[in-house]
């Protein structure tokens, strides 16, 4: 019950001009990390906008508009739309995770080893709720917030 209300007021908040049957799941993904995200603040660096975090010589302050926030949330999301476009219909959902936790926690990159999840989709195994909520921690611990945000997400964008 507490996701429908969670749900309900993502809509409200983010897509009030939107008419429910043309809401498409890049526009439930972009909706669900503004949710999450907020805009940030000075105390992020050197994260701005919406989570977005600055690369060598880019040059953004956290004091954006609101606008060019949004504007730069989609531009890096449908980047790793691209990067996981190989899997099909399953492609927003590890897009909207990657934009959190990085898409080499979720392919591998060096030392760091491919992911369960991305495994598991790999073999055609798309049974990946367990493995998508464990992307819940920070410093090795479970944060109440960023599981909620899983569940969310993987509500908002799983196609069965």
């Amino acid at each position: 019950m507490t996701y429908r209300y969670l749900i309900l007021l993502m809509f409200i908040s983010g897509c009030l001009s939107i008419r429910a049957q043309t809401v498409s799941k890049f526009e439930l993904a972009v909706t669900a990390i503004k949710w999450f995200e907020r805009l940030h603040g000075p105390s992020n660096y050197p994260y701005v906008g919406y989570g977005h975090r600055l690369k060598h010589g880019e040059k953004l302050s956290w004091r954006m508009s609101e606008r060019k926030a949004d504007a730069l949330l989609r531009k890096d999301l449908q980047g790793l739309c691209a990067v996981f476009r190989g899997f099909g219909r399953d492609s927003i959902l590890l897009a909207t995770l990657a934009y959190n936790v990085g898409a080499a926690r979720l392919l591998g990159y060096g030392k760091i080893p491919q992911s369960r999840l991305v495994s598991k989709l790999k073999r055609g195994d798309r049974n990946i709720y367990k493995e998508y909520v464990t992307f819940r921690c920070w410093n090795g611990k479970v944060i109440p917030s960023i599981e909620l945000r899983r569940k969310v997400e993987f509500l908002l964008l799983y196609e069965k």
